[in-house]
Parts: structure tokens; C-alpha cells; sequence
């Protein structure tokens, strides 16, 4: 496992743009978010995205989550009315996680295969946000998790306990928070909440 560690508030475009070169490759990365790390690989790296399947130990209906940079672009991979977009709006960006209805450049092997659904967000980390910038598109992204443990990964040294090949790049951007986003099913009324985590759910009226 490489490791590049980049500044939290002010990432170097230059460590960046390595970061981005991996995920061309086909690369599984640990990244920081606003809420803890996440595992996350480009979106059309289908064996990157099986290899996180692998690792998190997750069946076919447990849902990516595609971290987007604005709402232009979640609309652009999932069915998006005014009412979801309101809340949408209050939510973004931030450590919140939408289940929404999938749009047809959603691949269907990321989609929950029951409903049709993809989760998406808008990270307010800087760092993930570069990402998603310089990649331009999103990254498909889910909760790091060491194999058993009960608690998300919030700083970089936990991934030293992976096993070789299990993780390509470190993006060590310091310690993060440490909750899981809040998750809301937006993909029928009215919504539900998942998930109580960092994002506060009266900020989005629930």
C-alpha cells in the first residue's frame, strides 16, 4: 500500500493529481471525508468496486455511494423532483448520504438490485472534493471498515492492519470525524431516515 498524504485544509494539487491518476488505473484508494475515511475507486473500475465489495464483505443489495461535486451531477445519476431537491439543497454539502432513485448512467451493478436505488452525496471535505474535481466525475465510495471491526476508520494508520493488496493508495488527510453520514431514503415519499449519524436530520426537516 502507497501512501500520500495531503494537506486537510489546503490539498496539494500536485499529490492530487497522483491521487486521480490511481483511480484512472483502477485503483482502490482510502480517502478522507467529512464524516470518516472511505473506501472509494473510479466508477467504471469494476474490479476495483468488486474488490471493495470483498473487503467491506457486503451482499449485492447493500448500496455505493457515488460522492458527487454539486448537485448539477447528482442529478445528472439519479431521478431528482422538487421535493427531493429541497431537501437535497439543505443537506449538500455535508455528512449526509441520499438514497434516490437511479438514472440510467447509474451502472446497474452499483444500483441496489431490488429498487433500483443509488446513494448518493456531496462530501465537504476539501480533499474530496479535489478529488471529485480534478476527476470530473464522481467517485464510487462506501464507509472504511477494517474486515470485523464495529467502528469506521477515522484516521490513516488504521490501514497499516489491512493485508497486502487489499488497498492500493492511503490519502491521509489527518484524523477525521468520528460518525458515519446520516442516510435518508428519498426515493419515495415521504422520506425516511436510515441512518442517525453526524448530519443533523431536523437541518433537513425530519
Amino acid at each position: 500500500m502507497r501512501t500520500l498524504r495531503i494537506h486537510p485544509e489546503t490539498p496539494q494539487p500536485r499529490l492530487i493529481s497522483q491521487a486521480v491518476q490511481a483511480l484512472r488505473g483502477g485503483e482502490v484508494l482510502a480517502i478522507p471525508t467529512d464524516s470518516t475515511y472511505a473506501y472509494a475507486c473510479a466508477l467504471d473500475a469494476k474490479q476495483a468496486a468488486e474488490r471493495i465489495r470483498r473487503l467491506r464483505d457486503f451482499d449485492r443489495e447493500h448500496l455505493f455511494t457515488l460522492i458527487c461535486p454539486d448537485l448539477s451531477v447528482v442529478a445528472q445519476f439519479a431521478r431528482v423532483d422538487n421535493w427531493q431537491y429541497r431537501i437535497l439543497r439543505a443537506g449538500t454539502p455535508g455528512p449526509y448520504t441520499f438514497v434516490l432513485r437511479a438514472s440510467q448512467q447509474v451502472p446497474r451493478r452499483v444500483q441496489g438490485d431490488k429498487r433500483k436505488t443509488v446513494g448518493v452525496r456531496v462530501c465537504a471535505h476539501p480533499i474530496s472534493q479535489a478529488l471529485v474535481a480534478e476527476l470530473g466525475e464522481p467517485l464510487l465510495a462506501c464507509t472504511a471498515f477494517l474486515p470485523g471491526a464495529e467502528q469506521p476508520c477515522t484516521e490513516g494508520y488504521e490501514f497499516e492492519e489491512l493485508h497486502p493488496g487489499q488497498l492500493d493508495l492511503l490519502v491521509d488527510g489527518g484524523e477525521t470525524n468520528h460518525a458515519p453520514t446520516t442516510v435518508v431514503d428519498l426515493s419515495e415519499e415521504p422520506p425516511q431516515l436510515l441512518r442517525a449519524g453526524l448530519g443533523d436530520a431536523a437541518k433537513l426537516g425530519l
